[in-house]
């Protein structure tokens, strides 16, 4: 028997918000998938759309951006992260890749549930979609930073 597809999923998890609400699911002994890895960041709208692509070239399968919503404290981070998440999933779209695979939230402090939801729906999505495919995240990625003029190093 073939071992069921297991996505790598990452989770872009605001220090303010949404990571206080991703410890609250462990505090509560609440569980959700091994596959979820959490990265802790002072605010997602730091990531260029750069990395997001380079991450599906490397293999991640999705990505749950976990913000603050309009509650951030960085004034004007969410519109213009929102606005970075459209236009990423614009170029996504365009070249193949899908934008199921991309996923913008606010988790306050103490949403266990809204939570645990986020991450199971995307793995879910994940799991339905199957792995992402790297040549194509690859050819988005290095031609993303063509666009921006950045030098390709190798990943």
């Amino acid at each position: 028997m073939k071992n069921a597809y297991t996505p790598r999923i990452l989770v872009l998890a605001s220090v303010s918000c949404a990571y206080p609400g991703a410890d609250e699911v462990g505090k509560a002994h609440l569980e959700y998938p091994s596959n979820i890895n959490i990265l802790r960041v002072p605010s997602p709208v730091l990531f260029p759309e750069d990395f997001y692509l380079r991450c599906y070239a490397k293999g991640i399968d999705a990505i749950l951006v976990a913000s603050c919503g309009t509650d951030c404290p960085f004034r004007g981070a969410y519109n213009r992260l929102a606005k970075r998440i459209d236009k990423l999933t614009t170029k996504m779209k365009s070249y193949g890749l899908e934008v199921d695979r991309l996923r913008l939230t606010a988790i306050c402090t103490v949403c266990t549930k809204a939570f645990l939801n986020e991450v199971n729906q995307l793995n879910a999505r994940a799991k339905s979609i199957g792995p992402v495919n790297k040549d194509i995240a690859e050819k988005l990625w290095k031609d993303s930073l063509r666009e921006l003029g950045a030098t390709i190093l190798p990943i």
